[in-house]
């Protein structure tokens, strides 16, 4: 498995490196979940590129997307929070999950949304659908990052192919 990962992790820093000189030659988008026992909480944060993620939401709501721009913060984060709540949804042991928006920033060439849900005292079964960016491009592509009790299970998902479960 971590040889597996490791894969993944150098064909993602191939992907970045080049993103300054081609533009990005791949679609992808990054969900990372994890499951905090301590504090009882599940902790999400998704990344996508920010230039394709300006698109899919100019085209989702019709409307002016500058994620970049403090001014438009109060805005973006409500268009940010609808969308990725449309397109990411997670069940614990059967159950939906309600997540509870937190915020986004830029990091590098991408966004990154954070959310979080309470009162999750444990996981045995995780189930993930998750389509961000499936109607931007045919090519778009999900990784899924789980982590629970320190073990971390990971898979691509090929649009559209949008569901997964993990067991722990």
């Amino acid at each position: 498995m971590p040889r597996f990962l490791y894969k993944w992790l150098i064909i993602a820093s191939i992907s970045l490196a080049t993103t300054s000189f081609l533009g990005h030659p791949i679609f992808v988008s990054v969900t990372e979940i994890e499951h905090n026992a301590k504090e009882k909480t599940l902790e999400v944060s998704c990344k996508i590129f920010t230039d394709d993620f300006e698109k899919t939401l100019r085209a989702a709501y019709n409307t002016h997307v500058d994620l970049l721009d403090a001014k438009y913060k109060p805005a973006m984060d409500r268009l940010v929070n609808d969308y990725v709540q449309k397109h990411v949804k997670i069940n614990i042991d059967g159950k939906a999950v309600t997540l509870k928006y937190l915020g986004y920033e830029q990091l590098e060439e991408g966004i990154y949304s954070y959310y979080q849900a309470d009162n999750i005292p444990s996981v045995k079964k995780i189930s993930v659908t998750d389509n961000l960016l499936y109607e931007y491009k045919k090519e778009q592509l999900s990784f899924l990052h789980v982590t629970v009790n320190g073990s971390r299970k990971s898979t691509k998902l090929n649009n559209p192919d949008d569901k997964v479960t993990f067991d722990f």
